[in-house]
């Protein structure tokens, strides 16, 4: 078991754009991108969720989240979130609300702008929000059988959240086939997407460790997301 401290200074590139399609229980269902940019002196972690239009009609989803991190300090290769916005949209759930975290008085500020609701909730020197925990993750050189824990906080609370790297696996994808390290996040809240059971990641095994596929159980079925596109390798647009 792993508090990691160190990570690759060659994890992702900025710019980076992932794109994903997303499928429940096999059928098209949406589609899905992550873009990590640099505004200013800071990083910008944008993730952007849209159902099908089939599904609108029955459950409409569209969700953007963003995340700004301070610039990095070492031995850390991506910053600290400063900011976490949150606003979805999915089926009748509505969802806006931000976190500002505080570094000099270790605490966060969180609005829920929907219910009118703000609170104030003590952090960790290294707390991480839903979004950037996951591409601080893919800066550990990850061991097969091991597990790393990481502070998450998700608005409402902060977790002690467990990754456990399960296995090397080979994976075909439309864009290929890949060698990958699959990971097997804890997750006690709800995740990026409303979620009920286990959560599977596919990284690709390199220095980049670029998602090729994620599947999670939601209240009924699953969703899969499987990197369809984008610009992700070095040089490529």
């Amino acid at each position: 078991m792993l508090f990691s401290t160190t990570a690759s200074a060659s994890a992702f590139s900025v710019p980076e754009r992932l794109e994903f399609e997303l499928s429940y229980t096999g059928i098209t269902a949406g589609h899905a991108v992550q873009e990590v940019k640099q505004v200013n002196n800071e990083t910008l972690i944008v993730s952007t969720a849209r159902s099908a239009d089939w599904l609108r009609f029955f459950f409409p989803v569209n969700d953007r989240i963003e995340s700004y991190l301070t610039p990095a300090t070492s031995p850390l290769q991506i910053g600290l979130p400063r900011l976490y916005v949150e606003k979805k949209h999915e089926g009748k759930t509505i969802t806006d609300r931000e976190g500002r975290f505080d570094r000099q008085k270790m605490e966060v500020h969180t609005i829920d702008h929907r219910n009118k609701r703000e609170k104030k909730e003590p952090i960790t020197k290294r707390t991480y929000d839903l979004l950037s925990s996951f591409f601080y993750f893919r800066t550990i050189p990850l061991q097969v059988g091991t597990s790393y824990f990481i502070d998450i906080y998700d608005c409402n609370r902060i977790w002690n959240t467990e990754v456990k790297v399960l296995r090397r696996e080979e994976l075909v994808t439309p864009l290929g086939r890949f060698k990958t390290i699959v990971i097997h996040p804890l997750l006690k809240s709800e995740g990026i997407f409303a979620r009920t059971g286990d959560m599977f990641i596919w990284l690709t095994d390199d220095e980049r460790r670029i998602p090729v596929q994620m599947k999670s159980k939601v209240v009924v079925g699953s969703i899969t997301a499987t990197l369809t596109g984008g610009s992700y390798w070095p040089g490529k647009k």
